[in-house]
């Protein structure tokens, strides 16, 4: 009996880790944060312009980051969702198995490569050729950085929902069949429908890696800070702002707090985000 006490003990212990984890990143950020609200405040946060170093006036508001990373992200999302759903549709459902035998190792090969090489790419090879394409001065853009990001994320949600597919009962296909459906009519109206949520989840896993990025996002959308929703803009991210200026900071100053709070906002956004999906899974399976 102890035996059983012990494991199940131990089971809790290791399922409580993530929480506890997650609620020491909360109080730490907070813990650097808080004296920001002190001085200048949190009014402060809601400013349009982030200057954190000037001889005139300081200024630290994270708009333009928070326009930046919504624009990029939803510009990657945009790509990446019916690129992978289709792709892993096409692997599940209608490759040959020699076929499926090769782009399931690329996919994974694609997944593994590092973002600061998928950076230079988007930096050396992407950036030109948005620029030629669309006759601008530049190619470090939001766009740009949409289309590297959606390379990173594509892999992560065709290996989720092709395994999401590919868990669907084979009795549904072959009763959808049997009735007389086409293959493409129990794809999309048998098969689809009973992985969505595994395509939620995986599309959910896609957002949290594309807004999460940090090095790439640094290297090929521009970094200028401002509030634009035009996708031939350069914009800047909170994850570029974070790396790219908290090696040179000052510990404890102003601008130090300023970039825990981009953090704080950074982690409640993806807390957010995940409360959003599983509130989303949750229906769905309550309709399923």
């Amino acid at each position: 009996m102890w035996k059983n006490r012990a494991v199940q003990t131990l089971l809790i212990g290791a399922a409580s880790t993530s929480v506890l984890i997650v609620v020491l990143i909360f109080l730490f950020l907070g813990k650097e944060a808080a004296p920001f609200a002190l001085t200048p405040g949190l009014s402060a946060l809601f400013d349009s312009k982030w200057i954190p170093v000037s001889f005139q006036r300081e200024r630290f508001g994270i708009l333009p980051l928070l326009s930046g990373s919504a624009l990029v992200t939803l510009l990657a999302m945009l790509i990446t969702i019916p690129f992978s759903v289709l792709g892993a549709i096409y692997i599940a459902e209608l490759a040959k198995p020699l076929e499926r035998e090769i782009l399931k190792p690329f996919i994974e090969i694609l997944a593994s490569i590092p973002s600061v090489v998928l950076g230079f790419f988007g930096l050396v090879v992407l950036a030109p050729l948005v620029k030629s394409f669309f006759g601008l001065n530049t190619g470090l853009n939001a766009l740009t950085g949409a289309i590297l990001l959606s390379i990173m994320a594509i892999p992560t949600v065709i290996s989720i929902s092709e395994d999401a597919l590919n868990s669907v009962p084979h009795v549904y296909k072959r009763a959808s069949l049997a009735l007389g459906a086409s293959q493409l009519q129990t794809i999309f109206r048998v098969t689809v429908p009973a992985a969505l949520p595994g395509i939620i989840a995986a599309v959910m896993l896609g957002v949290g890696r594309v807004i999460g990025e940090t090095m790439a996002v640094m290297m090929v959308t521009g970094n200028a800070a401002i509030i634009t929703a035009n996708p031939l803009d350069p914009v800047r991210t909170m994850t570029a702002t974070i790396a790219a200026e908290m090696g040179e900071v000052p510990f404890g100053s102003v601008h130090y707090q300023a970039l825990f709070c981009i953090g704080v906002v950074l982690l409640l956004v993806t807390f957010g985000l995940n409360v959003i999906g599983q509130q989303v899974l949750r229906r769905y399976g309550m309709r399923q």
